[in-house]
């Protein structure tokens, strides 16, 4: 293959990761292609995912004129957080205003997000839209949970461990307002977690993600409207007031996984291709999009012989991204077995953690750290 027929970097994955990814290398001036196959022939369900986004996922997607492209409404900031135990009364808080930031996350519409992402590649220079993968110097995998044919081409190990669990999410809109305030309860064995959203109400919509086994997440879908709400009164305990189901619910298995190898000569893995973690923390997409960051700085710092795929390069992006992506993953595998246990003898072990923790101003300091820059 002539070397004047590449591109610098073929990005294969059409969702959030690897749209910004291409995104912040065509700002280094590379060229790029970014994989997009035809759309589907059968329309989609519509999307009711929202994602919580950190302040480094923020500076990146500002980075790459995306953020304020953003309508208000799909951005909502949360400026409090209230985490419960199973025990009454016990609980851990964290604010904005105790961390010395503007919010502690942004919840984000993700089909808006996706569709913005997609309408600036549109006006990015350097970027080409295909329909196949093509010949590049280097080729980045951000295909996600279906990149299973691609590890295994590559003899990329991935070590899976399915938890039985699976996540339902939905959109809701409470009786009162949300008034910026994350709220989670960890129960046994499930998660719940209400993200205050502007979308369908402004000041009163929430995004749900609630997890649990299989067999109970299943049901849950499968609950005619009344009674999935009068389950959800029940679970929240009035906490936030009446809640009505907006739209569809949707669900999805959860597992921890993790890749070997995220790197060889001519190609590198991003975000879900190479790690997946629970969601209860909410930094899946943070993690991929800091991969996206690392990357791009390994990449624009290299010595101008090295070629972009030389495997000694890709490896300083790997070394950099090992560790907080293992500590997310061993924190959230570590909450869940917590929190997933019964509540004998564990029960008052956990719900003491919480209290502990929220009386430590240097710890909660430090988790919520984590999150903002993981």
């Amino acid at each position: 293959m002539n070397a004047s027929t590449m591109v610098d970097v073929c990005v294969q994955g059409s969702g959030i990761v690897g749209a910004s990814l291409a995104l912040s290398l065509s700002r280094l001036g590379l060229r790029v292609d970014w994989v997009q196959p035809p759309a589907p022939s059968v329309t989609p369900p519509p999307d009711v995912r929202a994602y919580a986004l950190n302040a480094a996922s923020v500076d990146l997607l500002k980075g790459i004129k995306v953020w304020d492209a953003l309508p208000e409404d799909a951005r909502t900031p949360v400026h409090d957080m209230h985490i419960e135990g199973d025990t009454p009364g016990r609980s851990l808080e964290f604010s904005s205003w105790e961390q010395g930031v503007g919010a502690l996350a942004w919840i984000v519409d993700a089909a808006l997000l996706e569709q913005r992402l997609r309408d600036a590649v549109g006006f990015a220079a350097h970027v080409r839209v295909v329909p196949r993968p093509s010949p590049a110097s280097l080729v980045a995998h951000c295909e996600g949970k279906a990149a299973n044919a691609v590890r295994d081409a590559l003899g990329v190990r991935w070590n899976r461990h399915p938890y039985g669990h699976s996540a339902l999410a939905a959109r809701l809109v409470g009786e009162l307002p949300h008034q910026g305030v994350a709220r989670q309860w960890f129960r046994s064995p499930d998660v719940l977690a209400l993200l205050p959203f502007d979308r369908p109400e402004p000041g009163r919509s929430w995004a749900l993600v609630w997890s649990g086994t299989a067999q109970a997440t299943q049901a849950l879908s499968e609950l005619a409207q009344p009674a999935f709400e009068q389950r959800l009164a029940q679970a929240t305990a009035g906490a936030v007031g009446g809640l009505r189901l907006s739209g569809e619910r949707v669900q999805w298995p959860l597992m921890l996984a993790r890749a070997d190898r995220w790197c060889g000569p001519g190609w590198v893995l991003l975000g879900d291709a190479a790690h997946v973690v629970h969601p209860l923390a909410g930094q899946g997409l943070n993690l991929g999009l800091a991969d996206v960051a690392e990357l791009t700085r390994t990449l624009a710092a290299r010595e101008a012989w090295r070629p972009l795929g030389d495997a000694r390069l890709l490896r300083r992006y790997e070394r950099a991204r090992a560790l907080p992506t293992l500590a997310m993953g061993r924190l959230t595998d570590g909450l869940l077995h917590l929190f997933a246990a019964p509540a004998n003898p564990f029960g008052p072990i956990r719900n003491g953690g919480l209290d502990l923790i929220n009386r430590s101003g240097m710890a909660k300091r430090w988790l919520a750290a984590r999150a903002l820059d993981s």
